[in-house]
């Protein structure tokens, strides 16, 4: 497991205590996908208008999907019963393609808060969060987010009470995981699509909580 550690003398531009890592040259992967895509379009495998209407898609994937399907959870017994059984079949039943990613949801309760991490890299529900932050790839969120995970959270703005359960789950290429959080109260009333609203990245990342109504 890493255990590099950046300066956090200095916010990123989203606020957050992790900064992204260097920005300098490419790195060995970069390159090759770069020199692999260039061969396909030359072999005639690929267009650069289809490699482009891909790269669209995939950046039309945001953290609204996720939103969705957790205002749902919230609303529909049932379907929280599902999603918490099987991620994968329920994100597919609200027409989200996950393709094989094997998907697992995790309740955050009165007592039980869940964390999310990829210690390796940076495996992440990308059909269903969109693209993940850059504090989520850097080596100190990966390491710190597993050895002091409360310091973790507080640095997010998550001061957890001592007697909370933290439970971190580590992320891998063929299984993700999404944060289903706990509704907030005074919510009673709102639609699906209000409470859609409330629901934010980090609080299906762990490293926040839904938007007070």
């Amino acid at each position: 497991m890493p255990h590099d550690h950046h300066d956090h003398d200095h916010l990123s531009p989203s606020g957050h205590p992790y900064r992204k890592d260097n920005d300098g040259a490419l790195t060995y992967w970069q390159t090759m996908e770069i020199a692999i895509r260039e061969l396909m379009v030359e072999k005639g495998e690929l267009t650069p208008a289809q490699i482009q209407a891909q790269i669209d898609a995939m950046d039309d994937r945001s953290p609204a999907n996720g939103a969705a399907v957790v205002a749902r959870a919230w609303t529909d017994p049932d379907f929280k019963t599902r999603l918490l059984d099987n991620g994968s079949d329920a994100a597919r039943e609200m027409g989200f393609d996950i393709g094989p990613m094997h998907l697992v949801a995790v309740e955050n309760t009165a007592d039980t808060h869940n964390l999310i991490v990829c210690t390796l890299c940076s495996c992440y529900p990308r059909n269903l969060l969109g693209l993940p932050p850059d504090w989520y790839k850097t080596r100190e969120y990966r390491s710190r987010a597993v050895r002091e995970p409360r310091a973790v959270l507080r640095e997010f703005g998550v001061d957890l009470p001592a007697n909370t359960t933290l439970r971190v789950h580590d992320s891998t290429a063929d299984m993700r995981y999404i944060v289903l959080p706990a509704r907030p109260d005074g919510t009673e009333d709102m639609t699906t699509e209000q409470l859609a609203d409330l629901v934010t990245r980090d609080s299906m990342i762990g490293t926040g909580l839904p938007k007070a109504p």
